[in-house]
């Protein structure tokens, strides 16, 4: 009877030390830093660059022990799917969608009726979790959502922050669909100042749209933070055309191809790209357009029209091959059409930086684009309306090529240190936390 109690002693103790090094041994979870509710509308398996954008950015938080959920809409612009999962959650980000669908997603009064009925479900959400959002990251996606934001924070004082891709109702009124006298236009930057006034904070994308904002909105100027976007440099690597299966699928890698990637809209300068392909339109110089938009299809008939043979369309490819399309090319194009600088932000300028290639910018002389690309000697900014001189950089490059790669190594080499999600992720995390309010970022 002793030897059993003496034996079952020392299993006891073996037990308590076994125990006891599992338990000094666990890796302690980090402290949770804040809970971020992000609404938008776009979402991945959406293509909206938007949309892509956010996923990269709630991973990164993610990744940074930031609790993030996302509340979103149905595809509106994807590939194959009219309807994503409604829940899906890893050990990082939360995303749910509303049942509702896309309607009449390509017409305007189509466009503005889903943001209505989203925004209306955004709010549903925000007052159902109310108790797990610490803050709030509301984009113009639509264009009325930071109404939601600023109701939730008269209700029930929920913090919240802008994100502006696009500027409204500046939009508009550039595009001359209402005039800025229009009482449309007056209500709206009324309300604009209103929900501003009481944000967190307010995140533009370049230093003009910031200008925009405080020259109607001055007091808001200490709550603006200019927050660039960025691109995934570990996942979009310089890769030779000679190596690059998309570029022998679609012949470029035998000649010197100039690329436009994305959207090509009202909000871009279709006008001074088809004087420069209209002026190579003999060279052994060859156009690649991926993409959709207005201005795309206008693309495809006037270069027809005008039996022009130096061009290729491709419609937006799956998300998969970005890094292998941004690298099928020689030089990529940005442009902003007159009177938009401030108002929208070319996101594609990152991706292409990311990939090593050369940039040619068309935009006005004031544009944020001059002084970044200038700081990152990766290309040259043209005028809108001047085709000669696009014209003639492109046959520069073409003539030395060796230049246009010293061009695109050096914009890759900015960004690595300027424009990643690491970097970008920990500024906002500087706006986004209601512990450490910091309006401070101007880059």
């Amino acid at each position: 009877m002793l030897n059993l109690l003496v034996a079952w002693n020392k299993k006891s103790k073996l037990n308590l030390l076994n125990r006891l090094r599992k338990r000094k041994n666990r890796v302690r979870p980090k402290q949770q830093k804040f809970c971020l509710s992000i609404i938008t509308q776009f979402y991945p398996p959406d293509y909206a660059a938007t949309g892509q954008l956010i996923q990269e950015l709630a991973t990164q938080l993610g990744d940074e022990n930031v609790r993030v959920s996302v509340f979103t809409g149905q595809p509106g612009y994807a590939f194959s799917n009219s309807r994503a999962p409604r829940i899906e959650e890893n050990q990082r980000v939360k995303v749910k969608r509303t049942r509702a669908t896309q309607l009449l997603s390509k017409k305007i009064l189509g466009k503005a009726l889903n943001g209505i009925i989203f925004s209306v479900r955004a709010g549903l959400h925000i007052i159902r979790h109310r108790k797990n959002q610490d803050v709030l990251l509301l984009t113009t996606a639509p264009p009325f959502l930071f109404t939601v934001g600023y109701l939730a924070n008269i209700f029930f004082k929920t913090p919240y922050v802008c994100l502006v891709y696009d500027l409204y109702p500046d939009v508009v009124t550039e595009f001359g669909l209402i005039s800025s006298q229009n009482a449309i236009a007056k209500l709206w930057n009324w309300c604009n100042n209103r929900i501003w006034s009481r944000a967190q904070g307010i995140i533009v994308l370049s230093d003009t749209m910031k200008d925009r904002i405080v020259a109607k909105h001055p007091r808001t100027s200490s709550k603006i933070a200019v927050i660039h976007n960025w691109a995934n440099a570990d996942w979009i690597k310089p890769i030779s055309k000679e190596q690059n299966w998309f570029a022998y699928e679609h012949g470029t890698h035998h000649k010197f191809t100039v690329l436009y990637s994305g959207n090509l809209g009202r909000c871009h300068d279709l006008e001074t790209m088809l004087g420069t392909i209209k002026l190579l339109k003999d060279e052994e110089i060859r156009f690649v357009f991926i993409g959709a938009g207005v201005k795309h299809e206008l693309c495809r008939q006037t270069v027809k029209e005008w039996g022009l043979r130096n061009c290729t369309f491709l419609p937006y490819q799956d998300r998969s091959y970005l890094p292998y399309s941004l690298t099928s090319c020689d030089l990529a194009l940005v442009s902003i059409a007159p009177g938009m600088e401030g108002v929208v932000v070319p996101s594609k300028l990152y991706g292409v930086m990311a990939a090593g290639r050369a940039i040619a910018a068309i935009c006005e002389p004031h544009s944020y684009l001059r002084s970044l690309i200038d700081d990152a000697n990766c290309g040259a900014c043209f005028n809108n309306g001047d085709s000669e001189g696009l014209a003639e950089f492109i046959r520069f490059l073409a003539k030395d090529p060796q230049t246009a790669s010293k061009m695109g190594q050096s914009g890759r080499k900015h960004l690595e240190a300027n424009f990643t999600p690491q970097i970008i992720a920990q500024q906002y995390q500087e706006i986004l936390n209601p512990q450490t309010q910091s309006i401070t970022i101007s880059r």
